[in-house]
C-alpha cells in the first residue's frame, strides 16, 4: 500500500512537469507496479505495434487501464463522467487522459483533432470502443465514430483482446467492473482472488485505406477480437445499461 500512496504522490507532483517520453515510461513503470499490488500478472503480445496507432480494445474493468498502460503506455479516451470517480478519476486526469462530453459535437470535434495530433506525433491512443463494460465473456456494439481521428489522420486502427484468468488458464470474472458493482467491490474481488493473469494481445492492424469508412473498421476491429477471445461474432442483443464505464 506504501507503493500505492508513492505512485500517487509522484503522478501528483511530479508527472506533470516532465517530458513525454518519461511521462511514458513512468506511466509504464507505475501500472505495473500497481498491477504487482493487486497480484495481476500481465501476459502481453503487442509485437510490432505500427507508431502513432489507435489501440481499440474490448472493456471489462477499471484495471483494463493500466493492464495496457503496462503493456503499452498510451493516452486514454474516456467519458467525462470518470473525472468524478473517487483516486482513479483524479488519477485519469494527470495521466493524459483525454475526456469526452457525449452527445456534444463540437467538443468531439475539438478532441478528434486533440487525439489525430497525438497519432501524428508517433504516440499511441487507446479507446474502448463499446462504451461501456462487459463481463468477459460478450463483446456489445463497437461505435464507429470513435475510430474517426485516426481515419482523418490517417493512422492504423489496432485492436487489443484484454481477458482475465485464473491459474488453471480459465477466464474469470474477479477483475469485472459492471452493473451495480462498486469500485470498492470490485477491488476486493481481485484481491480475493489472490492470482489473476490479464491478457493483452494484438490483432492485426486495420488501415483506413482498405475499409469503406469507421463502420467497416469498427465491425472488422471487433470480429478480430472476437475471434481472438474466442467469443461469438454475433453482436449482443440490448444490454442492461452499465454504469462504470470508462
Amino acid at each position: 500500500m506504501l507503493h500505492l500512496v508513492h505512485g500517487i504522490l509522484v503522478v501528483a507532483l511530479w508527472y506533470p512537469l516532465i517530458g513525454t517520453e518519461r511521462r511514458l515510461r513512468l506511466k509504464q513503470a507505475w501500472s505495473e507496479k500497481l498491477l504487482n499490488i493487486l497480484g495481476v500478472h500481465l501476459q502481453a503480445q503487442l509485437q510490432g505495434l505500427p507508431p502513432g496507432s489507435l489501440l481499440v480494445a474490448n472493456h471489462v474493468s477499471w484495471l483494463d487501464v493500466y493492464l495496457i498502460n503496462a503493456a503499452q503506455p498510451a493516452a486514454f479516451v474516456s467519458k467525462a463522467e470518470v473525472r468524478q470517480w473517487p483516486v482513479i478519476g483524479w488519477l485519469s486526469a494527470r495521466t493524459d487522459t483525454i475526456f469526452l462530453r457525449r452527445g456534444s459535437r463540437g467538443h468531439a470535434r475539438i478532441i478528434n483533432e486533440e487525439i489525430g495530433a497525438i497519432l501524428c506525433r508517433g504516440h499511441m491512443v487507446a479507446l474502448f470502443p463499446e462504451g461501456t463494460t462487459t463481463d468477459g465473456g460478450s463483446l456489445l456494439h463497437f461505435h464507429g465514430a470513435l475510430l474517426q481521428p485516426a481515419i482523418e489522420a490517417g493512422r492504423p486502427i489496432v485492436p487489443l483482446a484484454l481477458s482475465y484468468h485464473d491459474r488453471n488458464g480459465r477466464r474469470s470474472t474477479a477483475a469485472a467492473y459492471v452493473g451495480e458493482t462498486s469500485l470498492w467491490q470490485c477491488l476486493q474481488s481481485i484481491l480475493a482472488a489472490g492470482w489473476l493473469e490479464g491478457r493483452v494481445e494484438a490483432c492485426l492492424p486495420l488501415t483506413v485505406e482498405a475499409a469503406g469508412g469507421r463502420k467497416e473498421l469498427a465491425q472488422q476491429a471487433r470480429q478480430q477480437i472476437a475471434t481472438r477471445l474466442m467469443l461469438g461474432s454475433n453482436e449482443t442483443g440490448a444490454a442492461e445499461p452499465l454504469q462504470h464505464a470508462a
